[in-house]
């Protein structure tokens, strides 16, 4: 029993990290109502159920019920957890103590297909008339994957030791990942004799061939960018692939012109749209 409020204040620690990740901005398939219906409802819960128990184990059965619902939300889910805490000094100055706690911290989880593993220490420096604490160490291990954008990323979390970008950004990422694997598979199946993925379904670009033009092709490169400040944006770019000939024959530069006309098609159709508007342009000609 006497571990259990020291897991509970764990625990509700990390709640709160994770509410603050996923109010920070809305995540891409998630209704804005219901999820604000939802943080309305908890938020109401949370706080009647720690004033009206005190008992640590329903304490502890409130706080399970809250985590499970962020972990729906976000994707995000804490497998395993421990922590171990070391008191460092105490020292006299000008009749004042100051306090010093160093936390260590290990856990690891997954967020949908994409797992992790975090430590991190955490030094908690208080007085009499207030309590500090920062990360002093975070280290990130990741399983090889193919999601090659993150490798940076992850470097620059642990250099600022920035937990809750972390977790943010992760989120964000993944929630894009899904939806470019989402919406190439949907044309592939559509157009199964012009679309070709040459990484499989986890493909990063979607050629378009046009059947009745050997050698002539559209390429569509879509990354997935973190900023310095953690924000996650689609990055996509139009490749084409024509012959010799055809270039000659271009006078109006056309093509040449075309990566940049599908940056402005994005920006007034959005990515599905202007995806299929391309391969529709493929379709007339063969029509034609």
């Amino acid at each position: 029993m006497d571990a259990e409020p020291a897991e509970v204040r764990a625990l509700r620690a990390e709640i709160a990290a994770l509410r603050r990740a996923c109010e920070e901005q809305p995540a891409p398939c998630v209704e804005a109502s219901r999820v604000q219906k939802s943080f309305q409802e908890i938020h109401q819960s949370d706080s009647e159920g720690w004033e009206s128990s005190k008992d640590p184990r329903s304490q502890l059965g409130h706080l399970e019920s809250e985590l499970s619902f962020l972990s729906m939300l976000t994707g995000i889910t804490i497998r395993n957890y421990s922590k171990k805490t070391e008191n460092l000094t105490i020292t006299e100055l000008t009749e004042k103590s100051i306090k010093k706690v160093l936390q260590r911290h290990r856990l690891s989880g997954n967020c949908h297909m994409v797992t992790f593993q975090l430590e991190f220490q955490i030094l908690e420096i208080q007085n009499k008339e207030s309590l500090s604490s920062v990360i002093t160490d975070l280290n990130i291990i990741m399983e090889p994957t193919e999601y090659s954008e993150l490798s940076e990323f992850v470097s620059r979390a642990e250099e600022r030791r920035d937990l809750f970008m972390f977790f943010q950004s992760l989120h964000f990422f993944v929630e894009w990942y899904e939806y470019r694997k989402r919406t190439f598979k949907h044309f592939k199946e559509k157009y199964p004799e012009m679309v070709h993925l040459s990484e499989g379904n986890f493909s990063r670009c979607m050629g378009i061939r046009s059947a009745r033009c050997p050698g002539f092709e559209f390429i569509i490169v879509w990354r997935i960018q973190i900023d310095e400040k953690g924000k996650v944006l689609p990055k996509l770019d139009l490749l084409t692939k024509v012959p010799q000939r055809a270039l000659e024959l271009d006078k109006n530069r056309v093509i040449e012109a075309a990566p940049l006309s599908f940056r402005t098609l994005l920006g007034v159709l959005g990515i599905e749209v202007a995806v299929e508007s391309l391969i529709k342009l493929l379709c007339a000609e063969e029509n034609d």
